[in-house]
């Protein structure tokens, strides 16, 4: 093996440097401090060079320290010193480097001795740096043009270091680590590497241009605070140091956005670190800098600092461990406790923020959830009144997080703890029915009939409802509910058009065991609900001898509330994710909602002057059919999702879609009005739409054809726009889908037919991004498309050409223009003498724009 480790070696060189390079992100955040994403092919030659260094440390090791090219440009450190300076493909190739050495370092404590004796001291004269470095004279260099190649390589040495002690086995065995060369060496720079960190932390503080020595700077004090004590001996007094200046951060730079994460990425370190490793003189200075001054924020009515970042920081370092976690929750509770009357007596957005929190934490997230939840509810029993005003939708939406959020990180027991104390507050209420009305009787039905529950909610009920609701949406399948009546409570409101109750009567089916006791199972349940007074008048349609046709009866659709249509399919939605059968006469109702024209004839959908209130009240029964299959079939973040611990039965989706393809045809077949016949398109697009692909590709000869009427009907109304957009995309996916293809042969026509029309649609989807996002990425563009102009296929050339014209013409007409406001001044001279001061790229764009002007 021996003989090939020069060619591994050339190999391995030509795949990290050249074969492909590592692109730049276009995130506003650095992925490493320069902003690259390594490529694949890199990423798997850096793992085989690791194994390669620890199988062969001597002669491969050996191979890399004695490469030219590596000490070449390790030389060239002293010609280039300011980041601005450097050129893209000088970032790319000290990326690359960084991480070849950082692998060496990694693979053992040898090659880790002989990458620091070989390129340390040559990085640390570069930054200008020695053991007797003052202070001072540290600030005073910093003045001049600091070298961020040095900087951002020493970094990477110390990450790869202190990662290689971390990982080590032999942890134990510190004693040992601490006599090798890299850790003396490393010993004695510490106090002038924490010194360069400070004063280039401080800098950036006034320059918010410096993102990447920002990260460099952050990093480095990060890891340097996070080596345990036996490898390098950060002192006690310089770990506060390096603590005093992060926690201000925290506190009074938060307007630096990137300096602040990068603090609290950094706080957040130190916090696992003291938690992990036991070091009581570090995790005492981390409780009396970092703890014991974050806690109080919550509390804090410091308004410069904005709610949610105080939550975040304080949030984030809680959940590395339970103590601290807790305390924080407790004095959340205190904070909510104290100004609860203020965020839903008077309306008070501020305070409401405080429970937009996070609340799941490691090791004590039930008992922070249990306590929050319990909290709110305890509140709420003791306010009578209850005025929000303009912000109340945002309140609502704030409370109902929490809570949702904090009953899903509950365990089963806690969850039953909760939803008891939900059931009492409930009984508080106004719409609370009476304890021995019991669901299915004529009394019942009386007591939720339509004309019974038109009262508007007041705000305290509608409030305790949304909450009681949303504590049902979070529970586990497993939670024992202690009396079902809660459903008939949710009924009562759901015809008022409250969404959170539909969601909870949904969670409640998809989750109900099948005997939820002795005298009741799920289908009792099931069936009770829809024998319940608000679906009797909605006949269900019935297939025909053919095995797919829809009864087109005309329904008595003048009795039924919209509202119920849309509770209704929050119901089917939790049936559709479980499976049962029931699910048939959901579907059927919206379907025949679909089809028929009610008591009043067909409506003129695109004429907006309804004949009477009776016709609108029809046409907004078939919009809200339209919008039950978007629910049916969308994913939602509101309720039945994992997170909320629904039971999701593994393709239902295209189960759904089987079902449901020939119903759509043969309904489609049998309509004679183009009123239905949009209600149906719109229908079947968001069948087709949140359908996953490979279901629709299967059937693709009979989808295509159907899609091609979508698109000639629905481009009618620009109303439609979002519904054509996501047909648009099913029908992009069946273009590029291999067996989708002899589909669109077929009706290859009309496909192009339908196209060429949608490019004269009223609402185009074109979004124009500003200019100032995308000017500065033009050389990587240029650079990529330069090389397709060389690719052998003639298609990909000529788009190549366009693009290139595209971004040369873009670029060219913004230069023109500014030269000509500044040659209205006249003064060329000046601005010629204005170039000395650029670096070079910057000149030659400068000079090259003027003289387009001047022509």
């Amino acid at each position: 093996m021996e003989k090939y480790t020069g060619s591994l070696w050339s190999a391995l060189k030509d795949a990290i440097f050249t074969c492909p390079q590592s692109t730049l992100s276009v995130d506003s955040d650095p992925i490493d401090g320069l902003g690259f994403h390594e490529s694949e092919i890199m990423t798997q030659a850096l793992e085989l060079l690791q194994v390669l260094v620890r199988q062969h440390n001597a002669s491969f090791l050996s191979l890399i320290l004695g490469d030219g090219n590596i000490s070449t440009f390790l030389s060239s450190f002293s010609q280039l010193d300011d980041i601005n300076s450097l050129s893209t493909q000088y970032k790319q190739r000290l990326h690359a480097v960084g991480r070849l050495l950082s692998v060496c370092i990694k693979s053992s404590g040898s090659s880790c001795n002989k990458v620091f004796e070989s390129f340390f001291p040559q990085l640390v004269d570069a930054l200008r740096l020695s053991v007797e470095n003052s202070h001072e004279s540290i600030h005073s260099a910093l003045d001049a043009n600091f070298n961020f190649a040095a900087l951002y390589l020493c970094v990477e040495l110390l990450a790869a270091c202190r990662q290689l002690v971390v990982s080590s086995e032999k942890v134990t065995s510190a004693p040992d680590l601490s006599r090798d060369s890299w850790c003396q060496i490393l010993h004695g720079f510490c106090t002038s590497l924490c010194n360069v960190f400070f004063c280039l932390i401080r800098a950036s503080a006034a320059e918010s241009t410096w993102s990447a020595y920002v990260y460099a700077a952050v990093k480095g004090l990060e890891i340097l605070a996070t080596f345990p004590g036996s490898f390098i001996s950060v002192s006690t007094l310089m770990y506060e140091i390096i603590l005093l200046p992060l926690m201000s951060i925290i506190e009074s730079d938060f307007n630096n956005k990137f300096l602040w994460k990068a603090a609290l990425k950094a706080l957040v370190e130190n916090s696992f670190f003291v938690n992990k490793y036991h070091e009581d003189e570090k995790s005492a200075s981390f409780n009396s800098i970092v703890r014991q001054k974050i806690v109080p924020l919550i509390s804090s009515d410091d308004l410069n600092m904005p709610q949610s970042l105080k939550l975040e920081a304080i949030f984030d370092i809680g959940m590395t461990g339970k103590s601290f976690m807790l305390s924080a929750v407790s004095e959340l509770e205190k904070t909510i406790s104290a100004s609860f009357s203020e965020i839903f007596v008077r309306g008070d957005q501020r305070s409401a923020e405080l429970t937009d929190g996070r609340f799941h934490c490691n090791g004590g997230a039930d008992e922070v959830s249990l306590n929050l939840a319990v909290n709110i509810f305890s509140k709420m029993e003791n306010i009578t009144s209850l005025s929000l005003g303009a912000k109340g939708k945002e309140l609502f939406s704030a409370t109902m997080a929490a809570m949702k959020q904090s009953v899903a990180g509950c365990s089963v027991e806690s969850q039953e703890k909760v939803l008891q104390k939900a059931f009492d507050v409930m009984a508080t209420s106004s719409i609370f029915l009476p304890k021995d009305l019991i669901l299915g009787t004529d009394l019942f039905n009386k007591k939720t009939q339509l004309g019974q529950t038109s009262e508007v909610l007041s705000c305290r009920d509608e409030l305790i409802t949304s909450l009681f609701a949303s504590v049902v949406i979070a529970l586990r399948s497993q939670t024992r509910i202690p009396n079902i009546r809660l459903l008939l409570q949710l009924l009562t409101t759901l015809l008022e058009g409250h969404i959170p109750s539909a969601q909870a009567l949904g969670s409640l089916v998809n989750k109900l065991p099948p005997n939820i006791s002795e005298d009741c199972s799920l289908e009792e349940v099931i069936d009770t609900i829809f024998k319940n007074v608000m679906w009797c008048n909605i006949s269900i349609g019935k297939e025909d001898n053919d095995g797919g046709a829809v009864d087109m009866s005309n329904l008595k659709l003048s009795s039924l509330n919209s509202h119920a249509v849309v509770g209704l399919a929050w119901i089917g939605k939790g049936l559709l994710m479980r499976g049962p059968e029931k699910l048939k006469d959901v579907t059927m109702t919206f379907l025949n909602c679909l089809v028929s024209n009610g008591d009043h004839g067909s409506l003129l959908l695109f004429n907006n002057q309804m004949k009477d209130r009776a016709e609108q009240k029809v046409l907004c029964l078939r919009k809200s059919a339209v919008d039950a299959f978007h629910i049916l079939m969308s994913d939602s973040d509101a309720c039945l999702n994992r997170n909320y611990h629904a039971s999701i039965r593994p393709l239902y989706k295209q189960r759904f879609f089987n079902i449901m393809m020939p119903m759509f045809l043969s309904a489609l077949v049998k309509c004679d009005s183009s009123t239905t016949r949009c209600f149906l398109y719109q229908a079947f697009a968001h069948l087709v739409s949140e359908t996953p692909l490979a279901a629709v590709v299967g059937d693709a000869k009979k989808v295509v054809p159907v899609l091609m009427d979508c698109f000639l009907i629905l481009s009618k109304d620009v109303s439609h726009k979002e519904i054509i957009y996501s047909a648009l995309i099913v029908l992009s996916g069946i273009l590029t889908n291999k067996n989708g293809q002899e589909a669109i042969v077929e009706n290859a026509p009309t496909v192009i037919r339908r196209l060429i029309e949608l490019t004269s649609y009223p609402y185009m989807m074109v979004e124009v991004i500003p200019h100032a996002r995308i000017y500065p990425m033009r050389t990587q563009v240029l650079q990529a498309i330069t090389k397709a102009l060389d690719d052998p296929k003639r298609v990909v050339h000529l788009e190549a050409v366009k693009c290139r014209l595209a971004w040369i013409a873009k670029i060219s007409r913004l230069a023109t223009r500014f030269m000509c406001c500044i040659l209205a001044d006249g003064d060329v001279s000046g601005m010629l003498s204005m170039t000395r001061s650029l670096n070079f790229n910057m000149r030659k764009w400068f000079l090259e724009s003027l003289a387009a002007a001047l022509l």
